[in-house]
């Protein structure tokens, strides 16, 4: 199949969208992630960090009660909403009222990282859908399971997937060796199943629009899988999403600049041994290098 190889050329040719001079935060994008839990509160910072540093202007955090107040001392430049939990430590679906009042007023929603009880996840995530319906939305890590049900679940909305191979392996019924046996076709087929912009995360990442257009890249280094890594890229693409970027972009993007940091910072630390926290601090420099 062919496919348009991500490069700092096609970078380049494809700018992001850049704030007034004389904008204020607003103009440089809201965003909303609804991720965490008592368990994996560190999830959230990192996904807000990387967005932060990809450029976004605004912050609002909707996790757990049981750590709200610890999240928002960790970060301090955000707003942070504490939401009703379930036993299991996942989101009740009631938080949808909690989270209601921000409709129509953020421009990208990341929902996933870090969150626990897969059908709680499920249930919130079908109220959420059409609550931001006019934000672009970035689903990861559990917030994707709400494809699996109903059978021939469709989104009617922009949205994109972040999966890795075991992650498409399970939400679409197949071997984790089939997905990376063929990692373009079964993302291209999940786009089209699913109505949405999926990109499969690995070595060779693939993004696959709902109309067979792909683009793949091949970069960064063994030293990006590690805990925490996902949530930083699934932070930095919402981060230029709030920007304005259309899900695609910001995808492509994201996906470059994450292997760009992992780069930078094997050349520090090696390719062992750097934290998914020291991803977000290379990306501003990486941004301003690409636009040059």
């Amino acid at each position: 199949m062919d496919t348009t190889d991500i490069t700092p050329t096609l970078l380049r040719s494809w700018p992001l969208p850049m704030p007034q001079p004389d904008g204020d935060k607003e103009v440089r994008g809201h965003l909303l992630i609804v991720a965490g839990s008592a368990e994996m509160p560190g999830a959230i910072l990192l996904a807000a960090t990387a967005a932060l540093r990809a450029g976004a202007g605004k912050l609002t955090l909707a996790t757990g009660a049981s750590v709200a107040a610890q999240v928002a001392i960790a970060m301090p430049e955000a707003r942070v909403i504490g939401l009703d939990e379930t036993a299991q430590g996942g989101f009740r679906h009631e938080a949808q009222h909690q989270l209601a009042p921000l409709a129509g007023k953020v421009d990208a929603v990341l929902v996933g990282p870090g969150m626990c009880d897969t059908a709680a996840s499920c249930e919130l995530m079908r109220h959420l859908l059409p609550l931001f319906a006019a934000s672009r939305l970035i689903l990861d890590a559990r917030a994707m399971q709400v494809v699996r049900k109903p059978a021939h679940f469709r989104f009617d909305q922009p949205v994109l997937l972040t999966p890795h191979a075991g992650e498409l392996a399970q939400l679409m019924g197949l071997s984790k060796d089939a997905v990376l046996a063929d990692p373009h076709a079964c993302a291209v087929d999940a786009a089209r199943r699913w109505n949405a912009i999926v990109a499969l995360k690995g070595a060779l990442t693939v993004i696959a629009m709902p109309d067979g257009t792909t683009w793949t890249h091949a970069g960064g280094n063994i030293g990006l899988a590690i805990s925490g890594s996902g949530d930083t890229l699934a932070g930095i693409i919402t981060g230029l999403a709030a920007r304005g970027a259309p899900l695609e972009q910001a995808c492509a993007w994201g996906i470059a600049l994450h292997a760009l940091a992992g780069e930078q910072l094997a050349l520090r630390f090696g390719i062992l041994g750097y934290l998914a926290r020291e991803i977000p601090a290379e990306i501003p420099a990486l941004l301003r290098n690409l636009a040059a």
